[in-house]
């Protein structure tokens, strides 16, 4: 057989090494418009916040890693057309600029997101900055080395990951957000709120339900909002979000309204010899069941692996997500996984919430945390929708028990009682996520 694999980030990397594990002879040809593989971009806060030393070392494979397999790899070759009907691509090589055709048995479509471009008026600016590559990670170090003044324009993961780096290192750091809280997919109001005042202890200015409209240019950047407000600074970085890059298939497989490619639980597109993982496709979201666009290197890498173990039959269904995440934020860490209270009411799931606020371990210990858990569940059927975690102690773990609990559909009462261990080191005679989920039930019962 042979496997032409476009694009190779995360999906791409773990597909190549699965199909040349389980069948090395297979033919496998690996082309990408870049000059590296396999960088992890969630990497870069780190990097910028003189956590991590390199950013070279935020590869964790390169082409000879793949040649290694026994793949091919062409390394700044852009494929600039699919033909799925003749199974033929066209490809150039940005080295040469010589144009050529390829054919395929299977094709597998890892060519991941792109940074989301606003409609600003002044983008094109060299000192406004996008972040997401390994290349866009350099620019953004390099710039900021010159500029004491840094604002960031919206308030999802990046940029929240990046206000803290830049005020860990003593930049003036300005968040703008169009939205009237930071990070809304992934927490609610109040935990947002906790989380501006750790921003605003540390000198992060932080603006909400501000749209920029345009960066004038200047002796600083002027940052003008559609609501009549202005903010100075010397560099702009740009997070506003990742959109699927797949425009090579588009009309010839079947994708959502937003571009995302529409895979089975196999991987498989509505073309039967073409797969797609990452982030150019969409996942299926368990807390709802729907098809969702979450771009997230975690599912990336179960996505190409299934990719690659599937093109030779249906071998393993893809179980899903549940979008689990964590950051660490001032010492403290930020986990959540499934849905959020307001987005289960927006999906007119009769859902609620408690809140679980007390140390994690008990009182007679030398030092303990306080530990604040947010658990969103359904009325009706009783099952947990999600939950989000915040603590100075390490809660991430947590975050994955909860993400197994969304996947197995528990209910809030099996989490109440579901046996976890007891140590003073680490918890109580009844775990935090037990007593969490007996609130809920003590909430059931008293309505």
């Amino acid at each position: 057989m042979k496997v032409i694999v476009v694009g190779c980030t995360h999906a791409g990397t773990a597909a190549v090494e699965k199909i040349l594990e389980k069948h090395p002879d297979t033919e496998v040809t690996v082309y990408e418009r870049d000059d590296n593989i396999a960088f992890l971009s969630c990497g870069i806060a780190l990097y910028l916040g003189r956590i991590v030393n390199r950013l070279e070392d935020m590869f964790y494979a390169d082409p000879t890693t793949l040649e290694g397999y026994g793949a091919k790899v062409h390394m700044k070759h852009n494929v600039i057309k699919i033909d799925s009907k003749n199974k033929k691509i066209v490809v150039q090589d940005l080295n040469t600029q010589e144009i050529f055709e390829d054919s395929y048995d299977k094709l597998i479509m890892t060519t991941g997101s792109e940074v989301g471009v606003p409609p600003i008026g002044g983008m094109d600016n060299p000192r406004v900055l996008l972040c997401k590559s390994y290349d866009q990670a350099k620019k953004i170090y390099e710039s900021a080395l010159n500029y004491p003044s840094i604002a960031i324009v919206g308030a999802g993961y990046v940029g929240v990951e990046l206000a803290e780096s830049y005020a860990n290192t003593v930049h003036e750091v300005t968040l703008i957000q169009s939205r009237e809280q930071i990070l809304n997919n992934y927490v609610d109001e109040p935990l947002s709120q906790t989380i501006i005042e750790k921003l605003k202890e540390h000198d992060v200015k932080v603006a909400l339900g501000e749209r920029v409209a345009e960066i004038e240019d200047g002796d600083q950047l002027t940052i003008n909002t559609k609501a009549g407000h202005s903010y100075k600074a010397d560099l702009v970085i740009v997070c506003t979000g990742f959109f699927a890059n797949t425009d090579l298939l588009r009309g010839q497989v079947q994708m959502d309204g937003y571009g995302a490619i529409l895979v089975n639980d196999y991987m498989q597109t509505s073309d039967p010899d073409i797969f797609a993982a990452g982030d150019s496709c969409a996942v299926k979201f368990n807390p709802t069941g729907e098809m969702k666009y979450i771009p997230l290197a975690s599912s990336a890498v179960r996505q190409g692996t299934l990719a690659g173990l599937n093109i030779f039959g249906n071998v393993r269904k893809y179980m899903g997500t549940q979008a689990t995440t964590a950051m660490a934020l001032f010492g403290y860490t930020l986990a959540e996984t499934g849905l959020t209270l307001k987005k289960a009411l927006a999906n007119g799931l009769n859902a609620d919430c408690v809140t679980y606020h007390d140390n994690y371990r008990p009182d007679y210990m030398p030092t303990t945390e306080m530990l604040t858990i947010y658990l969103i569940y359904d009325k009706d059927t009783r099952k947990v929708l999600g939950a989000q975690l915040f603590s100075k102690h390490e809660v991430a773990q947590s975050a994955n028990a909860l993400s197994i609990c969304i996947q197995n559909e528990n209910t809030i009462d099996d989490l109440a009682f579901v046996d976890m261990l007891f140590q003073p080191n680490y918890d109580n005679p009844f775990n935090y996520l037990n007593l969490v989920a007996q609130q809920a039930i003590a909430k059931e019962d008293n309505n």
